[in-house]
């Protein structure tokens, strides 16, 4: 907080930190500091509401390997209690209080967020593997010093190599195509509830899909919408999404959804990735379903794919599109046992 009580973000403060705390420690000692990682500060989610729990100056330190002990030894000492107001050292109900100023090396730290063991090259299972949420932690995030150490792997883990990234588009496609038709099916059957939830996880699917075509990380599901609404919306894809939710009638759902599923498709051409599609919604069969048959793009993606590992796995997707859990997609010791899946 300011003096007048006004919220201060989490990259503000840590930043104002690392210049009048930690850089005047380590003026021969080359090094990147930056607030990278876990958290909602650090996609500049966080809120006055953060600041009741683990929330706080945090910094990584990254410095050769030689150099970790003298540096924790120069920093530690020199910690403040309370910094602006906030104490330096600080946990929750359930953590002890500690300061979180982490010196370590960069590929140390990649090891423990990711599961690898040099982000300057990832394989193609790695890619695969490792959660969109983990990836964003290394990308996002305010960098303040670096000796050119970190930007090398914030530049390689940019974004996926275009290979994995169409391979990814046909498998986004894919997950909607599997589930377009249940919509009305559903609520067919007098099932209004499931075809509400049918809608809910089209929705997802689209918002995930949008997010893939910006090139785009995707959070994990507490700040999934608002990543997706900072994309920025002119066709009014947003809209849409919100109304095939807040529908009561299979009518208005079923409008809003292919109504969406059009916009979605321009967009998808408008990439320029693959031949143009049709991106007319259609009947479904001789059904009374409207749908935009999203299989049509995933095997424009698929045409587009050269790497054959790829096109050998199917559409089984990356970790991100067949898993939905938090123990697993938060502990890479947990999601890299799931590396065989991608392994012939």
């Amino acid at each position: 907080m300011t003096p007048d009580g006004a919220f201060v973000p989490a990259t503000t403060l840590s930043h104002g930190f690392h210049d009048e705390v930690i850089r005047p420690l380590l003026p021969e000692i080359p090094y990147a500091a930056a607030l990278v990682g876990w958290g909602s500060d650090v996609l500049g989610y966080d809120t006055e509401r953060s600041t009741d729990h683990d929330w706080g100056p945090r910094l990584h330190v990254f410095v050769d390997a030689h150099e970790v002990d003298r540096v924790t030894e120069l920093i530690e000492p020199a910690l403040p209690k309370q910094y602006k107001g906030h104490p330096v050292q600080y946990g929750s109900d359930t953590v002890t209080p500690v300061h979180r100023i982490t010196v370590t090396t960069v590929d140390g730290w990649l090891e423990e967020h990711l599961g690898v063991h040099n982000g300057r090259h990832l394989s193609l299972e790695d890619w695969l593997v490792t959660p969109q949420q983990k990836l964003l932690g290394v990308v996002a995030g305010a960098v303040y010093a670096d000796d050119g150490r970190l930007q090398v792997v914030r530049d390689a883990l940019r974004w996926y190599p275009d290979d994995p990234w169409l391979w990814m588009l046909a498998c986004q496609w894919s997950r909607v195509a599997q589930e377009e038709p249940f919509v009305q099916r559903t609520s067919e059957v007098g099932d209004e509830l499931g075809s509400r939830i049918v809608a809910a996880r089209l929705v997802r699917d689209l918002m995930r899909l949008a997010l893939l075509m910006e090139r785009a990380y995707a959070p994990y599901t507490k700040w999934l919408g608002t990543a997706f609404a900072r994309l920025g919306h002119p066709d009014g894809l947003d809209r849409d999404l919100d109304q095939a939710l807040a529908a009561h009638a299979l009518p208005q759902r079923e409008h809003a959804l292919t109504t969406a599923y059009e916009k979605v498709a321009r967009r998808h051409n408008a990439l320029a990735l693959t031949a143009p599609v049709d991106p007319s919604p259609r009947p479904f069969h001789d059904r009374p379903a409207l749908i935009l048959d999203a299989g049509r793009f995933e095997q424009a993606c698929l045409d587009r794919v050269s790497d054959q590992r790829l096109k050998d796995l199917g559409l089984i997707g990356t970790i991100d599109q067949f898993a939905d859990n938090t123990d697993v997609l938060s502990n890479p010791a947990a999601y890299r046992r799931l590396i065989s899946i991608y392994q012939k």
